[in-house]
């Protein structure tokens, strides 16, 4: 791993931020959870709860380093924390690049596909680019994003009309279109099995539903969104509180029996 160095305060656009070199490889830039909190206008500790709940998903070193295991509290100061704030928390994390663009995948909004081209043009690339004079690798890196962002939200659209359709043929038809926009692959989904809402679960295992989340989300059964495995899929149901589509994980009959031998082995 390479040496950490602070870079001073960075501006992009309207976002400031607390620059960081190293960690992830020379000159590699850096980016503190909690100013990604900031910037996407969310409380940090609701960001540090979706990373712990995909923790397995960001590789230490590669996507994700947590600064408060390094051994860094004298230098709480540089990386904009007071030494109650850095001493209080649990996780201090740092992400790359790639780090943050997993993160994303967890957030999935337009806001955040869209801070994301800022900050990987103007910060995580254009700044080494241009040292290096190399503004052809701006372009096709720009031009790079462009194309991966509008592949995920083209995949996003197929996959809600598939959930939509009445029609298993044409279900199936939209969320091979949906995987080949994501993987390059004409992938054949496995067809719509019994399904069952997080609650439905709980009444069978005798537990709340958000126990039944917690479980689910400590043994890893959840796909990336959008998708599906052989524990349950992302469907799109609307809030409570709003019109807006929010993702909710449904379970198939192996995500039930699965819970169900979780909690099983619980002491009563």
């Amino acid at each position: 791993m390479n040496q950490l160095k602070v870079i001073g305060q960075e501006h992009i656009g309207q976002y400031e931020f607390t620059g960081i070199e190293g960690g992830f490889g020379k000159d590699k830039k850096a980016m503190l959870v909690k100013d990604i909190a900031l910037i996407h206008e969310q409380p940090l500790s609701e960001i540090n709860r979706r990373i712990n709940d995909n923790r397995k998903r960001f590789k230490d070193g590669i996507d994700i380093l947590d600064l408060k295991q390094m051994g860094l509290s004298h230098l709480f100061s540089q990386y904009g924390f007071t030494k109650a704030q850095w001493g209080n928390a649990n996780n201090i994390y740092l992400l790359s690049e790639r780090g943050y663009s997993k993160l994303l995948k967890i957030l999935e909004d337009d806001k955040a596909w869209e801070i994301y081209d800022q900050l990987v043009d103007n910060y995580f690339n254009m700044r080494q680019s241009i040292k290096e004079n190399q503004p052809s690798l701006v372009a096709g890196k720009r031009l790079e994003i462009m194309e991966k962002n509008a592949a995920t939200r083209k995949a996003n659209l197929l996959f809600k009309i598939a959930q939509a359709t009445d029609s298993k043929t044409s279900s199936q038809s939209l969320l091979a279109q949906a995987a080949k926009e994501l993987t390059g692959e004409m992938t054949i989904p496995v067809m719509k099995r019994k399904e069952y809402s997080a609650s439905e679960v709980g009444k069978l295992v005798g537990k709340s539903a958000n126990m039944v989340g917690r479980i689910c989300n400590r043994l890893g059964l959840k796909a990336e969104q959008p998708g599906q495995n052989k524990y349950g899929r992302w469907s799109n149901s609307k809030s409570q509180h709003s019109d807006k589509e929010v993702p909710q994980w449904v379970y198939f009959d192996d995500g039930v029996k699965a819970i169900r031998a979780e909690v099983n082995k619980q002491p009563a």
